[in-house]
């Protein structure tokens, strides 16, 4: 009895779908600006803040391990099939799997490790900008058809140095868009019992 409590059901999957799909839709909408070289190293800011809100809800639905890790895979097969390569299936893995240890380890019920659990999902977006940093020309020669200017834009914009400071921003503006999204939906948190 206890076993199947902790399965995965269909209204689980279902979830996770329709919480996805609007996670994705929001970051496709913000993925957009990073055609203009400033909003680049910023979708590590507006990501994080603007899915906060699905995400959190999500989380009132959340009762049973695995979802979120779902949930997070989920992103990293979209990124690879948009074109991003094989870097945010990875950091997806990785953030999905410590999301979910903080969030099981206050049993689905503690309101800041929601916060936190969020902050650390978002980590994942980072794996977008690792071919950049590890496969500099590789990176460039797949976006040739922008022209030089936005090359020449985006590599003042980001160099090495960058890399932990878009890692920490995914981090601390997940934090950020956690606690707007538990803000907004505090009848939501009180009726999951999650305080």
């Amino acid at each position: 009895m206890m076993n199947n409590k902790k399965r995965l059901e269909g209204r689980d999957l279902m979830n996770i779908g329709i919480y996805g799909a609007i996670y994705f839709v929001i970051l496709f909408a913000v993925a957009m600006l990073g055609m203009i070289p400033i909003f680049l190293p910023l979708l590590s800011v507006l990501v994080p803040i603007l899915g906060g809100i699905p995400f959190m809800l999500f989380l009132t639905k959340v009762k049973k391990p695995g979802m979120i890790l779902i949930l997070a895979m989920i992103m990293g097969i979209m990124m690879l099939l948009t074109g991003m390569g094989p870097w945010p299936l990875m950091t997806c893995a990785i953030a999905g799997i410590l999301a979910e240890l903080m969030f099981k380890s206050g049993e689905y019920k503690n309101a800041k490790k929601a916060v936190i659990t969020y902050g650390l999902f978002s980590m994942w977006i980072f794996g977008n900008y690792l071919p950049l940093f590890t496969d500099y020309e590789g990176y460039f020669a797949q976006r040739a058809d922008y022209g030089q200017a936005y090359i020449d834009a985006v590599q003042k914009l980001m160099p090495l140095w960058m890399a932990p400071v878009l890692l920490i921003a995914c981090f601390v503006c997940g934090l950020i868009g956690g606690l707007l999204g538990r803000s907004l939906l505090k009848k939501h948190f009180e009726k999951a019992g999650l305080v």
